[in-house]
């Protein structure tokens, strides 16, 4: 097992899981689901590796297309 330490709160352990994050990209928000991360077991963050981030990086900038578009409701807490 790899060493995992969280960048938000120092929590030393973690779970895999998949994880979905909406993304700003140009402008326009995207979701991008089903992503591996290892999700702290302190406070939830999650954390990826370079080659994942790498993977969304090249997915949300046109290596890749929508498998689906859905409504997103928008709140702002002023």
């Amino acid at each position: 097992m790899s060493t995992f330490k969280c960048h938000v709160c120092g929590g030393e352990t973690a779970r895999d899981e998949f994880v979905s994050e909406v993304l700003d990209v140009g402008g326009r928000r995207v979701l991008v689901e089903h992503i591996p991360a290892q999700v702290c077991t302190r406070c939830a963050e999650a954390a990826f590796s370079r080659e994942t981030t790498e993977r969304i990086r090249l997915l949300v900038h046109g290596a890749g297309r929508p498998v689906k578009t859905v409504p997103l409701e928008v709140f702002e807490l002023a």
